[in-house]
Order: structure tokens, then C-alpha cells, then sequence
């Protein structure tokens, strides 16, 4: 599949807030899920509609509504009615394959940034579009299909951890985007370890498998650097954003999610270097033996030229040769060519072409 983003025919002329599924279905039904919380009290469920979270508009509480799937316009459109949130919002949402951004509305905070997963049997690095809208107490997250990646914030929620169930919104949102974050370093750190072994393997033997390897290295790291820079811009854009929705204890951790982000995104780009760097000593080393082969011929070469002029003479058809009829004209001939070849060594030896 292409990673590279496609826009199909039927998408042009859509208006700006049409819901419309821009992306790949990954998930046949869609999931609804539902954690409320406060410092004292938790409540956890899977939930079938929309209107069954609406009532948590209202509590003290902190909610979060996760959403996995993006393909069910009905759901859209109940949570646009529902929570009072523009269909510009709901159609980035739908948009999987939209550059990650930030924006302040009026009664929200709408960000997108690209989840990045590997599978640990394959080694296949998975994209996924994460959309959060952040309001007063209810913060709504999008993802693409089911999965685990947030089991970390949902178990220090149910541990009852201090910071994060006497938090707000906005901080839940922050522990999310630092699992997202996290993950990019995680694999950029896979990767480097593998860049890192190629470079004994290069040195020992130099082939053609090595070369699909830097290659195939330098693929991945494309393709992480396309997705990671622009999240980090977003992640800039929000640590300097100055909203009510974001206390200003928050903004703390925002500009640390902005350091580590900084920090993937120079780490794929020192791996980028190094992979540079041993396709250079690839070619480097290619070279030197291609120059030790045919400095090897050539001298094999040079050698046998006064060799073959000596044969050439004494190879001709005149009746009359000096040396022809000598008894021992063929050990002499024999000798030359033997003290030729030993003295084109030594010099080549004291001319350092050897």
C-alpha cells in the first residue's frame, strides 16, 4: 500500500464540512467507549450510543469518549448535535489521511497528529490519524480501529494515580499525545539499533544484501520523518497556544511532549546521516577493491609485455637468428625472462605499487 497521501475522484468539490470518510476502513463496527472520573470516583463502560455520554456534559467530573472507527456518519453527526461542535471539526476527523494540526473554536480545542506503531513480528511500521477534541470536562478522542496503545493512561486512571485523576482535560490530553510521542522514539530507537549492527556487517563483507538493508532503513526513516515533523509543528503550536481550555500548570508538560518531540525528530535525522554515511563507506570499499583488482591486472599485465616481446622475437621465421641453433639458447631465453619478471617486482615493491 502506497504512504504515499491519494485523493479520490470522488472527493473533489466535497464541501469543507461534508462528512465524508477520507480514508481506508479499518474498522468494520465502531466502538464507543467511556471513562469518568474524578479524584474519588471512577466509572468505566462501553457504551452503543452517543446520547448515553451527552449527560456527562454536565457532571463536575472528567470524561473521556473514545471513538474507534471514523467511517459512521450517524455517529458523526450525534456527536456534532450532541456536544455542539461544527461539522468542519467531525469532516477533519474523517480525514485520516489530513496533515496533523491544531485549532481553538469557541467551545473547543480540535488537534490531529499521526500514531505511529510497530508490529513486533513483522517489523512493519503501521500509521494511524488521532484526532482530540478537548472541551470543558469531556475530552473525544478518534482513532482508526481498536487497539491497546492507551492501556498505559487507562491503567494509571484505574490505579487511581494522583496527577492524572486530579487533573483536567487537558492534561488527560497530554498523556495521550506522550504515549504517541513515546512511540515515535520507541522506533526510531528500534531502528537505530539495527543501523547501528549494519555498519560491523558492512566492514566484514560488503555485498549487495547490505545495500537493500541501507535502503530499506532509509525507507522507514522517510517515512517517519514525513509524519513526525508535522506533529511536531502541531505540538509547537499548542505549548504556545494561550486557551482557557489548557490550565497553566499544563503547559509544563506541553512544552516537555515539545522536547521529546524535538528529540525524535533529530534522531531520525542523525540515523538518516548515518545511513548516508555507510552507503558512502559502501561505495568507499567497493571502489578500493575494484582499484585493488585492477592494479592487480594491470601489473599482471605490464609484466607480461617484455614477456611477450621476447617470445615474439624469438618466435619469428627468419632462416638466419643468431641464438637459433645455440645449444643452450632456450635456458638463456628462459633466464631473461625470469630476471624481467623478478626485476619488474622489485621496483614495483620499491615504488610502492605493490
Amino acid at each position: 500500500m502506497s504512504r504515499i497521501v491519494k485523493k479520490k475522484k470522488e472527493e473533489i468539490g466535497l464541501a469543507p464540512d461534508a462528512l465524508y470518510f477520507r480514508g481506508k476502513k479499518k474498522a468494520e463496527k465502531v466502538y464507543l467507549r467511556l471513562i469518568d472520573f474524578d479524584s474519588d470516583n471512577l466509572e468505566e463502560s462501553a457504551i452503543q450510543t452517543v446520547k448515553q455520554v451527552l449527560e456527562y456534559q454536565e457532571k463536575p467530573t472528567v470524561t473521556w469518549f473514545n471513538v474507534d472507527g471514523l467511517h459512521n456518519i450517524t455517529i458523526m453527526e450525534e456527536i456534532s448535535k450532541g456536544f455542539n461542535i461544527d461539522k468542519l471539526i467531525l469532516a477533519d476527523v474523517m480525514d485520516t489521511e489530513a496533515r496533523p494540526k491544531v485549532h481553538e473554536y469557541a467551545n473547543c480545542i480540535y488537534l490531529s497528529i499521526k500514531m505511529l506503531q510497530q508490529d513486533e513480528k513483522t517489523q512493519n511500521i503501521t500509521v494511524e490519524n488521532l484526532s482530540l477534541i478537548l472541551t470543558d470536562k469531556v475530552l473525544i478522542s478518534f482513532q482508526e480501529k481498536k487497539g491497546d496503545v492507551f492501556d498505559p493512561v487507562r491503567e494509571r486512571i484505574r490505579n487511581n494515580k494522583k496527577r492524572i485523576r486530579n487533573s483536567g482535560v487537558d492534561y488527560l490530553a497530554f498523556a495521550l499525545l506522550d504515549i504517541v510521542v513515546d512511540n515515535y522514539i520507541y522506533i526510531i530507537s528500534v531502528l537505530g539499533d539495527n543501523i547501528e549492527a549494519l555498519e560491523e556487517k558492512l566492514l566484514q563483507d560488503p555485498n549487495q544484501s547490505v545495500i537493500d538493508e541501507i535502503n530499506g532503513y532509509k525507507r522507514e526513516l522517510n517515512f517517519l520523518r514525513k509524519n513526525i515533523n508535522p506533529s511536531r509543528e502541531m505540538i509547537l503550536a499548542l505549548s504556545k497556544m494561550e486557551s482557557e481550555f489548557i490550565e497553566e500548570t499544563t503547559y509544563v508538560h506541553y512544552k516537555e511532549l515539545l522536547a521529546n518531540a524535538n528529540q525524535a525528530a533529530e534522531s531520525s535525522d542523525s540515523y538518516r546521516e548515518i545511513l548516508s554515511d555507510q552507503l558512502n563507506i559502501y561505495h568507499t570499499m567497493i571502489s578500493s577493491k575494484l582499484n585493488d583488482i585492477m592494479k592487480f591486472l594491470t601489473v599482471f599485465s605490464v609484466i607480461f609485455i617484455p614477456l611477450t616481446f621476447i617470445a615474439g622475437i624469438y618466435g619469428t621465421n627468419f632462416d638466419v637468428l643468431p641464438e637459433l641453433h645455440y645449444q643452450y639458447s632456450y635456458f638463456i631465453m628462459w633466464g631473461i625472462m625470469i630476471l624481467v619478471v623478478i626485476g619488474m617486482l622489485i621496483y614495483f615493491r620499491r615504488k610502492k605499487w605493490l
